[in-house]
């Protein structure tokens, strides 16, 4: 038997009242998640380094004195710099590379007491809704270990779900929170813009589209978690507006009635297919259930051109990518190769090439033509309510290029630069397809709105599928209240995956 079997039963702040009060000890909680991550991560892949030793020292010293003292806690392989531990970002260039210093938000969260124990997998930079990199192999969701963990943060999920960790950090800048939120069935919040730290290394992250947070299996975990880590740090851009009071003072107040659209009409891309039924009926049995908790809903859509803002955002990915390739070979001191990357982040890289500055900067006046039709939008709403994702958990390899694709991608990864604007038209039925599975999250990316993915469905066999909120700009308050509203109503934290079942 695992030791400390309560352990599964409590969120992040549960533990931390349990070492405040003494009943265990930090040490307790910390060898009850290694034991946890022994025992599991072999099936689901999802911790790609461990930090076990620092986590044991750091236990049985002192620890700060935050809210959640004491809790385990996971980091995504991305963004998040931990000093000393490596961080490969997917990529096989950084495998061995480690950072010097911890980034601002990492500082924040050791500051509220949390232990960290080691990295979560992630795609290569982050770019894709799926987390199968070739260097680490794909993470399993523990619903069904052949199907998708979702991504980018897809380790985080799968881990958060696998009770590994109670909590978990990930990073969002077209959906990669709420993505694996949706298909491991726990709560996972994408802050305002700007509110959460990018320093000291990161100005701003994917043109302000990009945010880091947590994945919890509770709501209060993640508003706990934002009053610990909110506020702009030296030489930040901008700043969110600031919140009137804590996060976690609106977990359980009172949400009022609130004004809330819906639709399942496609936000970003072109010619998508419809839902399918399952996902239909999990947003009409939440529709159902809002207008039961006294909301008022209406069908309504936001209005922009959605194919223009596909490719606006694809310009803009492509030209971080090629960035990105460039910073990290020069980093370990290396010429940019098309053998240190994945076939697709190469390609994606050859069209920022290709792409001109004015294309840039036409994509993000794109972008702020989406923005200010989406402001207006909740004008009228307090509330935009989605599907998460169009479909439920799919097959791991299902999103992936198909071979056709492969081969198409490779010959294009020979093109010289005058070519390569020629190939985007051969890169866009690849991309769409991305797009398509991402259709209602990453326009609040652009837009810099709070959006979360609440899990208040499962199919039939059992696999989770979750419901998207999205708040006006700066309002993660009505975001806590309404999802603890919702958490109370219809709980999902006795929904556990046959893997922990399992032992």
């Amino acid at each position: 038997m695992l030791p400390f079997p309560e352990y599964e039963q409590y969120d992040a702040l549960g533990l931390a009242e349990l070492v405040r009060t003494r009943q265990v000890t930090s040490l307790e909680v910390v060898e009850a998640a290694i034991a946890r991550i022994e025992a599991r991560n072999p099936q689901v892949n999802a911790v790609i380094h461990t930090m076990f030793n620092q986590a044991r020292q750091a236990a049985q010293g002192d620890l700060p004195d935050g809210s959640v003292r004491g809790a385990p806690f996971l980091v995504k392989d991305l963004l998040a710099m931990v000093a000393g531990a490596p961080m490969a970002s997917g990529t096989r260039l950084l495998k061995h590379w480690a950072p010097p210093i911890d980034s601002e938000l990492v500082r924040r969260w050791k500051a509220a007491g949390l232990v960290i124990l080691g990295k979560t997998n992630t795609p290569e930079f982050g770019l894709q809704p799926y987390t199968e990199p070739a260097l680490f192999g794909p993470t399993r969701n523990p619903y069904d270990l052949t199907r998708t963990a979702g991504g980018s943060s897809g380790g985080s999920g799968a881990a958060v779900a696998a009770r590994l960790t109670p909590i978990a950090s990930g990073g969002d800048g077209g959906g990669s929170i709420r993505v694996p939120a949706s298909v491991n069935g726990v709560f996972g919040l994408k802050p305002t813009r700007g509110r959460t730290p990018t320093g000291p290394l990161y100005w701003e992250l994917w043109e302000g589209c990009a945010v880091e947070h947590v994945l919890t299996r509770s709501v209060r975990d993640s508003a706990a978690l934002l009053d610990a880590t909110a506020g702009a740090d030296v030489g930040a851009p901008y700043a969110a507006p600031p919140q009137s009071r804590p996060f976690l003072a609106e977990v359980g107040s009172d949400p009022g009635r609130l004004r809330i659209a819906f639709t399942t009409q496609a936000l970003i891309g072109v010619n998508d297919p419809p839902p399918d039924p399952e996902v239909v009926r999990g947003l009409a049995a939440t529709v159902q259930l809002l207008q039961e908790l006294g909301h008022d809903v209406i069908e309504a859509t936001p209005h922009y051109d959605y194919g223009e803002l596909a490719m606006a955002f694809m310009t803009m990915i492509a030209g971080q990518t090629r960035n990105d390739i460039r910073e990290t070979a020069a980093l370990v001191g290396k010429r940019p190769a098309r053998s240190d990357f994945e076939l697709l982040t190469w390609v994606i890289g050859l069209l920022g090439n290709a792409f001109t500055a004015a294309d840039y900067v036409h994509a993000t006046r794109i972008f702020g033509g989406a923005a200010r039709a989406i402001g207006a939008f909740f004008t009228n709403y307090d509330v935009l309510l989605t599907p998460t994702l169009p479909r439920a958990p799919v097959a791991i390899g299902a999103l992936q290029p198909t071979p056709a694709e492969q081969r198409l991608l490779g010959a294009i990864a020979t093109l010289r630069a005058g070519n390569l604007l020629t190939a985007l038209d051969l890169v866009r039925p690849i991309a769409l397809k991305t797009f398509s599975y991402v259709r209602y999250l990453t326009p609040f990316n652009i837009t810099g709105q709070p959006a979360m993915s609440v899990p208040l469905h499962w199919t039939d066999t059992g696999l989770p599928v979750g419901m998207h909120f999205v708040g006006r700009f700066g309002d993660e308050a009505t975001l806590f209240r309404l999802a603890a509203q919702l958490e109370q109503a219809q709980p999902w934290a006795t929904r556990v995956p046959p893997l922990v079942h399992a032992g």
